[in-house]
């Protein structure tokens, strides 16, 4: 049988015959002398990246303002700014240092920006590669820790059930805003 014959199959079928064929081939046995070589290492010129995204949100004369970084990153950027401090001063990984051959890595603004990109546009983390310029492992890393540190930062503060007080608020605020009651347990309101 001949995993590439088309005929009368979905485009599924035939992916997963070819996933098959290839994890069945010997394409996948690692050649022992290929262990003991490096990988080689791929000049993303990270403190380009870094310039580049100050430059553009952060900079006294940033190229976007407020209202764009919003947009963009669906939080203001006093906010970004109090999570990025948050998680710098409690995890290492979003502190900046510097690795083995001492090149600076990612900085905290790069790493938090690439995280809630992710989340905030639905973009896959291979994306950050051409603004971020950081690799698709790094931004996955991100996007966890960040995820992580939010919760545990500023969980028991906003992630709790509102107060009753609170509700009636948030109701008023609703109503106000789109001219009709009722917002909180509606199933409209949830997507």
């Amino acid at each position: 049988m001949d995993p590439f014959d088309s005929s009368d199959d979905s485009d599924d079928d035939i992916f997963f015959r070819m996933m098959y064929h290839y994890y069945t081939t010997d394409l996948l046995q690692p050649d022992p002398t290929s262990l003991l070589t490096r990988c080689a290492m791929l000049n993303r010129n990270r403190e380009e990246g870094h310039k580049h995204l100050y430059r553009d949100y952060f900079a006294d004369n940033c190229v976007y303002g407020a209202k764009d970084f919003k947009r963009r990153f669906r939080l203001s950027r006093d906010v970004f700014l109090r999570i990025a401090n948050a998680l710098e001063s409690r995890y290492k990984f979003f502190q900046l240092r510097y690795d083995a051959r001492d090149r600076r890595e990612f900085t905290t603004l790069q790493k938090c920006a690439a995280a809630i990109r992710l989340m905030a546009m639905g973009e896959s983390p291979d994306t950050m590669d051409d603004y971020m310029r950081m690799s698709e492992r790094t931004a996955r890393e991100s996007l966890y820790t960040l995820s992580r540190g939010v919760v545990e930062a500023f969980g028991d503060v906003y992630l709790r059930k509102p107060s009753s007080h609170a509700l009636q608020e948030l109701y008023v605020v609703h109503e106000e805003r789109h001219g009709f009651p009722g917002m909180i347990g509606s199933i409209y309101c949830t997507h």
